[in-house]
């Protein structure tokens, strides 16, 4: 039986917010569901936890096909579905009170190029609520579902306590400047690094004594934490890092005045970002 396409109002004016998503990023895998062989990395949960309003459990109940003349921005290779779905629970934010939720969803067409199924299923959903309309969720990507297993929850739910938590550490914006100084001793200096957020700025310190290892560590402000250490791999910290600054400084950022002050800054910046290591993402 071929599957149910929908063109109600509801319908186009989700797709017109989700069209504003793929305007601005590429769309990735989505359903995971229907992918099993792609996994997620903590930084691709990252993405679409941090922006999120809402991360919610549901169970899928209908689903209908957008025809491709209302799903603008669609990717090749991918069908865009009008989900109703039964919330379950939620991992962040408040679970809307309707009893049924709808949303629209970007999924790749298998090989056979039929749609992936997903009645029946649990699923995790990233979303923001839609205004006046308490039965709505806009997902906050094309491909903002994922599989809802043990392992998945185990891995989301330490990042959402994070996302959550006062003081968390603030989104990256950029570098403003990087500085390095001698210190009283021969060998010895500091670098400083500050860089932009949403919340101020933070601040990266790299200080190098005679015969020890470079030791660097971060400030989520302007003072200098004297035991800050460099931030655990997948963790909030560690992704606010590894996943914002660039690979190399970019241009009048290097206040040093000194040719030798100015390539230890170099330095030392490619020694932060070599310690952060990569930020690997599986969606695209």
């Amino acid at each position: 039986m071929p599957m149910p396409t929908f063109r109600s109002r509801k319908v186009r004016a989700l797709c017109a917010g989700l069209a504003l998503f793929a305007a601005g990023a590429p769309i990735g895998h989505a359903a995971l569901a229907a992918e099993p062989s792609v996994s997620l990395t903590y930084a691709d949960l990252a993405d679409l936890a941090d922006p999120a309003q809402l991360v919610l459990r549901v169970k899928v109940s209908r689903q209908a096909v957008v025809e491709p003349e209302r799903a603008p921005g669609l990717a090749p290779g991918h069908v865009r579905l009008y989900v109703t779905a039964k919330p379950l629970e939620a991992l962040a934010g408040t679970a809307p009170a309707a009893k049924a939720v709808h949303y629209l969803v970007d999924l790749p067409v298998g090989v056979d190029r039929k749609v992936p199924k997903l009645r029946g299923e649990s699923v995790i959903v990233f979303a923001r609520s839609v205004p006046g309309r308490p039965d709505e969720l806009q997902l906050v990507a094309p491909d903002a579902q994922v599989r809802d297993d043990p392992q998945t929850v185990a891995r989301l739910t330490p990042l959402l306590i994070e996302l959550g938590s006062p003081g968390a550490p603030p989104r990256i914006s950029g570098v403003r400047d990087i500085l390095s100084v001698d210190g009283n001793l021969a060998g010895e200096s500091e670098t400083q690094l500050f860089l932009d957020s949403e919340d101020g700025p933070v601040l990266v310190s790299v200080v190098r004594r005679p015969n020890m290892a470079p030791v660097w560590s971060v400030s989520w402000s302007e003072l200098v934490d004297q035991a800050g250490r460099p931030p655990t791999p997948e963790t909030l910290p560690w992704y606010r890092l590894a996943c914002s600054l660039p690979q190399s400084l970019p241009p009048g950022a290097n206040l040093a005045s000194d040719a030798g002050d100015r390539v230890r800054a170099v330095r030392d910046y490619a020694l932060v970002r070599q310690e952060l290591g990569a930020c690997p993402r599986n969606r695209n």
